[in-house]
């Protein structure tokens, strides 16, 4: 027996209705940000907001972006802006998104959303009383290739599932000074990279989607600085589900990711956030695989800018494929890894 694998149900970033779009911090994963929408949409980057105008000013000249701001509120309060990406440190992301909502705009919030989930909640809350659009930027779920794993697990071809493997490690020489080695900046190995890995985990296994894990365990390591280095997590879901997962800033690590069910396994090829290949291989039956152009982010933070824009063009608050309370439990189970890690 072999699975037919279905094809990508996302639609061309191109067709997606154009926003006017604010950046606000003009660092490395904006830099991805805006040039995958002048690549690949229609969207119009409207404005830049930087504490450090000069940065700002190139950021702007590089991406022919016509307006500099140098407070994150005059960016808010530009009125060609209508909606915010947020891509400031991660201690400030949620007082940006809430600054932004406050001044009735939309709000597009890099991961991780917040630094835990009583931040989270406020956001929330904050989007729905304001009655606009927010999102996490967890760019993975809004790829074509995610959309396939969506239908394969959605139709029972691997059965129920019961386990959830993946990793995720980048080599980053220890430096005092970097952001990601910085406690006061939500620095670590959890919040930078695993992040994508509890995001994955609550998408394969259904049961995290309505509610957080029944159980956490987890252990890990620390740097110098105090960070975590390396965190190893076993997350117990609805009817005895499992994920297993690991991170790392210590090396690079294959990062890959396998879910089993009682009918077989799917495999999300290398990287699993930017999946090559998915094979799906029943028991006792022949592997399927369907291939996809191996994309940069740059190439791939296109399709969450044109996902808000579709759903802020039909009205709506919450996108579907990355719903905030998702979200919210998503930076729960985050505090209870970190709460095992200890101070």
């Amino acid at each position: 027996m072999t699975v037919a694998l279905p094809a990508s149900r996302i639609a061309d970033p191109a067709q997606a209705p154009a926003l006017r779009w604010g950046v606000l911090g003009p660092g490395r994963i904006a830099e991805a940000f805006a040039t995958s929408l002048r690549a690949h949409t229609r969207q119009v980057l409207a404005a830049v907001g930087s504490r450090n105008a000069a940065r700002g000013a190139v950021f702007a000249e590089r991406h022919g972006i016509p307006a500099v701001h140098g407070a994150y509120e005059d960016l808010v309060a530009d009125p060609a802006v209508d909606v915010v990406y947020i891509a400031t440190p991660n201690p400030f992301h949620a007082r940006c998104a809430l600054l932004a909502i406050e001044a009735g705009k939309h709000v597009v919030v890099e991961k991780p959303f917040a630094m835990d989930a009583d931040e989270a909640q406020r956001v929330a809350e904050a989007a729905a009383s304001r009655g606009v659009f927010a999102m996490e930027a967890m760019w993975p779920r809004f790829l074509p290739a995610t959309d396939v794993i969506r239908q394969v697990l959605g139709a029972g071809s691997i059965g129920d599932i019961h386990a959830v493997s993946a990793d995720l490690g980048e080599y980053f020489a220890p430096d005092p000074t970097s952001r990601l080695f910085d406690p006061a900046l939500g620095g670590g190995a959890l919040l930078d990279l695993g992040v994508y890995l509890v995001s994955f985990a609550s998408f394969a296994l259904g049961g995290l989607e309505r509610a957080a894990p029944e159980r956490v365990i987890a252990a890990g390591s620390l740097t110098e600085t105090g960070v975590d280095a390396q965190v190893s997590i076993v997350l117990q879901g609805e009817g005895h589900r499992h994920a297993h997962l690991f991170t790392t800033l210590e090396a690079r690590t294959p990062t890959s990711a396998f879910v089993t069910g009682t009918r077989g396994v799917l495999e999300v090829h290398a990287p699993f956030y930017l999946p090559s290949a998915i094979t799906v291989t029943p028991h006792g039956g022949d592997a399927a695989t369907v291939r996809f152009a191996q994309h940069r982010p740059e190439d791939a933070l296109c399709f969450e800018a044109a996902e808000a824009a579709r759903q802020i063009a039909d009205g709506r608050t919450e996108s579907p494929l990355m719903p905030l309370a998702e979200t919210v439990r998503i930076m729960r189970t985050l505090d209870a890894v970190r709460a095992e890690l200890g101070p």
